[in-house]
């Protein structure tokens, strides 16, 4: 293997002087060329950007895939650039769980039939999630990404470039001085002190040149950096639609079960409405059944206890009332029933 041993030797030489200049710097016993203030304040937000998209992006990332194992699966398989098997979520697990257990109970019971519901229900919304995550990848995860992988890790290498370029320039600083200060001295190499000291202001203009050329190469990303804003902006934008329209979905969703429960037979389930504090004609409110009542007859409503139902007082007969659980109504005793509000107590008619 060739070996450039000139570029090798002057490579380590600048690195040495690289690290004595800081050395110094850190001591307090050489100077520091400082940047620009607003090529500083450029950099500080660039730094602010970096530091916060990185937070963001880790807890957008935690809360999308709550498993970091999962994370680390998608990443893995994103950088080989090939597709991720398919990953049910948890609520699409339950939902299976539950419609084996409704199968086992046998769909033509009331519990049986709810469990199947439900979890048909939890497997939809599983997959509505999964669209949802899908959708946040696109529109903000993987722009957030590209940005930090791709322009900011760009700007990090060039604003390294500029420092070793100001320690350079700092060292070259640092050699014109001694060189002057040795005018009218005996140099001990045997080279004058003036050509020691041309020499050194030749470097220093070449340092000088091409610090000054890096720092605009800087400043430009710098600038770019800060322009990227309204596109992460954008991308927020788009998050927050499919973030809506996911809970949209899951409402929906959750809508559609509760009627479909409320018209189950033998459940006591019903959907929630606004509690009163009377029970007047044509005037609904909920009820706890306190212990099972068989019907007799096609009028009567059959409950069982711990059930809630909807009543209604029926007018002149203060021993029934009109109960109403799904699509089934008729008549139930008063005193099986305790109204629910704020003071739960009993029918008293």
């Amino acid at each position: 293997m060739d070996i450039n041993v000139k570029k090798f030797v002057k490579d380590a030489g600048a690195v040495f002087s690289r690290v004595v200049q800081l050395t110094e710097e850190t001591l307090g016993t050489s100077e520091k060329t400082e940047l620009d203030a607003h090529l500083e304040h450029l950099a500080d937000r660039a730094n602010a950007t970096k530091t916060w998209t990185e937070k963001i992006l880790r807890n957008m990332e935690a809360v999308l895939t709550p498993n970091p194992g999962n994370r680390v699966e998608d990443y893995f398989y994103e950088k080989i650039d090939k597709k991720r098997p398919s990953r049910l979520t948890n609520l699409e697990y339950m939902g299976m769980d539950m419609i084996e257990a409704g199968n086992n109970f046998g769909p033509g019971v009331a519990y049986g039939s709810a469990l199947n519901k439900v979890g048909q229900c939890q497997q939809k919304l599983g997959q509505i999630e999964r669209n949802f995550i899908k959708d946040a990848a696109i529109c903000y995860i993987q722009p957030l990404r590209k940005f930090l992988e791709g322009e900011m890790k760009t700007v990090t290498k060039e604003m390294a470039i500029l420092e070793n370029k100001r320690l350079d320039l700092d060292s070259c600083k640092n050699k014109v001085r001694k060189a002057r200060s040795m005018l009218g001295q005996q140099s001990e190499s045997g080279v004058s002190p003036e050509v020691l000291l041309d020499q050194a202001e030749r470097e220093l203009r070449i340092a000088q040149s091409e610090f000054d050329r890096q720092a605009e190469i800087v400043k430009l990303l710098l600038e770019g950096v800060q322009s990227s804003h309204a596109g992460h902006l954008r991308c927020l934008h788009e998050f927050v639609e499919a973030q809506a329209r996911y809970y949209a979905q899951c409402h929906a969703t959750m809508q559609d079960l509760q009627r479909e429960l409320a018209g189950l037979s033998g459940g006591p389930y019903h959907p929630t409405t606004a509690p009163t504090s009377n029970v007047t004609d044509g005037d609904e409110q909920l009820a706890r059944v306190l212990c099972d009542f068989t019907a007799s007859n096609s009028e009567e409503l059959s409950v069982v206890k711990d059930e809630v139902i909807n009543v209604i007082e029926i007018p002149g007969d203060d021993d029934y009332v009109t109960g109403i659980s799904g699509t089934r109504r008729g008549k139930v005793p008063a005193v099986y029933l305790e109204l629910i509000d704020s003071t739960p107590r009993k029918f008293n008619y």
